[in-house]
């Protein structure tokens, strides 16, 4: 089965489009970088490194220093795909990240984004 063409799609082109998304809606660059550390464990200087280099999803998942815990909280529906639900798992972690910058742009806190105030 082919790979899905986003799997190749380099992170550095998308990420832009996750910066618009929220700048649209009066959210800022610090925020989404603060989700995608957040959810990937990447640093500042880690995320920077990855753009820089142009890595392909693929290759931005497969180097994360590790998933945040707490991604099993994040559910609701992207492009009308339930997140949860995603069976392939390098979609479901793209699925994670476009959720949660969804979530940024309609306005929710960071509190209830990084589901830190979850049990």
């Amino acid at each position: 089965m082919p790979k899905h063409r986003i799997f190749t799609t380099a992170f550095s082109k998308v990420y832009p489009l996750y910066i618009q998304k929220a700048e649209r809606k009066k959210r800022s660059k610090g925020e989404v970088d603060r989700i995608i550390c957040w959810l990937t464990g990447y640093s500042q200087a880690g995320l920077k490194k990855q753009i820089e280099e142009q890595s392909d999803f693929e290759t931005f998942f497969a180097q994360a220093p590790a998933m945040h815990p707490n991604t099993a909280l994040i559910k609701g529906v992207v492009c009308g795909v339930r997140v949860e639900e995603v069976e392939d798992p390098l979609m479901q972690k793209i699925r994670y990240l476009d959720k949660l910058i969804d979530e940024l742009a309609k306005g929710k806190t960071m509190e209830k984004i990084l589901r830190s105030s979850q049990a």
